[in-house]
């Protein structure tokens, strides 16, 4: 392989180079329309399926559908914000919030925000939110600090963890809910506007075709496994992974390396995950299209081994099981 100037830079500068020499950070339009097409398609289909079944205990498996769909219209929305479809910004929030906040009801804005700074220091106490402690507490020392809520769930929170998950989704929504009403989210009456039209239609659609209990079934198996779902994908990424406090804060490549966990297990994790399962390549390069991670993570394997940088990968259940371990671990001066 030719040496090109990024070769002489920094370890992620060479790093870079090998990658984009490979042409993977090239845009991958043909794949985004069918897999946005094939997404709009079942959507369509299950909301014209459960107007079908009507007013039955049959719409369950509608829900359960619905659930997956939600996922991976979150996933899309995903890939928007980190402008993997669109080079520039404008289509790309104009995608993210018609997916996002029209579509599952989700706050695009809030969303985006949130997770560039998970981004920028994955797994920092102070600084990645993703670990802030809220219900759950992610090290000893936030198990010490908590009070209330967090202290009594913390005690146990590797065995409520997935049933904790069943909220995820209600919790999403809430979240957007109260971003769109404080100052500050851009283009904020167009996020609420779209997102206040999402509930009205959903639970317009749900309450005008079931039953009110049938109804309020249906939602919760709906939003109850989508929530679990998510967390599913998001939390075999990072939880068990070292966490930074303070200062803390090695280089680029290493932050990002160190901190992440890629999950094996083929073409069907690939796009049950939407290709987070490769959270190595896709925090060192959050812009490369999801079908170029799979081609990537030789390049990155090969080169952290270089480098002398480990490199985790496990398989999808033992990376739920390092999470739930370290959820245990965190826990413990509460158990005291």
């Amino acid at each position: 392989m030719p040496t090109t100037e990024a070769e002489t830079g920094s370890d992620f500068a060479r790093l870079a180079g090998r990658v984009k020499q490979a042409g993977l950070l090239n845009r991958r339009p043909g794949y985004y329309a069918l897999r946005a097409g094939l997404v709009t398609a079942l959507f369509a289909y299950a909301w014209a399926l459960f107007a079908w079944i009507g007013d039955s205990w049959a719409t369950l498996v509608v829900a359960v559908l619905l659930a997956v769909l939600f996922g991976q219209i979150a996933l899309l929305s995903h890939d928007l914000a980190h402008r993997q479809v669109f080079r520039t910004r404008r289509p790309s929030e104009v995608a993210g919030r018609i997916a996002g906040n029209l579509g599952i009801g989700l706050s695009y804005g809030w969303w985006m925000d949130k997770h560039t700074r998970h981004h920028a220091n994955p797994n920092h106490e102070e600084l990645d939110p993703d670990v802030a402690p809220d219900i759950l507490v992610w090290s000893q020392g936030q198990a010490r600090a908590s009070r209330g809520l967090p202290r009594f769930i913390g005690r146990h929170q590797a065995v409520l963890f997935f049933p904790l998950l069943t909220l995820e989704g209600l919790n999403l929504h809430w979240s957007s809910i109260r971003a769109v009403l404080r100052p500050g989210l851009k283009q904020r009456w167009l996020e609420a506007a779209l997102l206040f039209t999402h509930f009205a239609v959903y639970l317009g659609a749900v309450f005008l075709v079931l039953s009110p209990v049938k109804a309020l079934v249906f939602i919760a198996v709906h939003q109850g496994l989508w929530g679990v779902y998510l967390g599913s994908i998001f939390a075999p990424n990072h939880k068990g992974m070292p966490t930074l406090t303070g200062g803390d804060r090695p280089d680029f490549l290493r932050r990002q390396v160190l901190t992440s966990r890629n999950v094996r297990g083929g073409r069907f994790v690939d796009v049950a995950m939407g290709g987070l399962n490769y959270q190595i390549e896709h925090h060192l390069f959050p812009s490369m299209p999801t079908p170029h991670l799979r081609l990537a993570q030789p390049i990155v394997r090969r080169y952290c081994a270089e480098i002398g940088v480990p490199y985790s990968e496990t398989g999808l259940v033992d990376s739920w099981a390092q999470a739930l371990r370290h959820l245990h671990e965190a826990g413990e001066p509460l158990r005291g």
